[in-house]
């Protein structure tokens, strides 16, 4: 596992990449669905650059280092649409530091304020964890059939890495995005 920093180190790792005040954290996964914190506006968004995969190893949330699952993880290239939550400044400390001990626990993810295009034609700038390809999680791209038969085995301090998939297929469907890849991935995952 990659060395990670202390909690409060980080923490203020990701306060520093973000604007003073109020801030905004993109979520594209269980973020979307389950976001954790108080927040005081939530959105539509998209983020360019990169697209949503099932690119990680999960080794605490769905599964383990001798078991892992697969999560979420937004990888380079193309563009990603999500929710974005804007975070008002009282609740910075609070939400920085769950969001580090929530995102952070293996240092997975960089941790970067990006550009985020919300559906109202706002552009923001805001909190993105973009996958780490040099980190020994990093899965990189996997064919329907292999990560189908991760995730259906796979379960973790959270839950069953399946219930994790349909969580967020179904919280995608619910904002009109269809995803023929990870419907693909879901309907594999009822054979195994």
């Amino acid at each position: 596992m990659a060395a990670a920093l202390q909690p409060a180190v980080a923490a203020a790792c990701l306060d520093a990449v973000l604007p003073e005040g109020d801030f905004w954290v993109f979520g594209y996964g269980s973020l979307m669905w389950r976001p954790g914190f108080v927040y005081q506006e939530a959105c539509g968004a998209r983020l360019y650059g990169y697209h949503r995969a099932l690119c990680v190893w999960s080794w605490v949330h769905r599964g383990s280092q001798a078991a892992p699952g697969l999560v979420f993880g937004l990888d380079a290239g193309g563009s990603c649409v999500g929710r974005a939550f804007r975070v008002a400044a009282t609740e910075r400390d609070a939400v920085i530091g769950y969001l580090h001990q929530r995102e952070m626990v293996t240092a997975v993810y960089h941790a970067v304020a990006h550009r985020i295009h919300l559906d109202d034609r706002r552009v923001v700038k805001g909190l993105c964890f973009l996958v780490d390809r040099q980190h020994p999680q990093y899965a990189g791209r996997l064919d329907a059939e292999t990560a189908a038969a991760v995730v259906a085995k796979a379960s973790g301090m959270s839950g069953a890495n399946r219930d994790y998939l349909d969580s967020t297929v179904e919280h995608l469907e619910d904002l009109g995005i269809r995803e023929p890849l990870l419907l693909r991935i879901r309907e594999l995952v009822q054979v195994f």
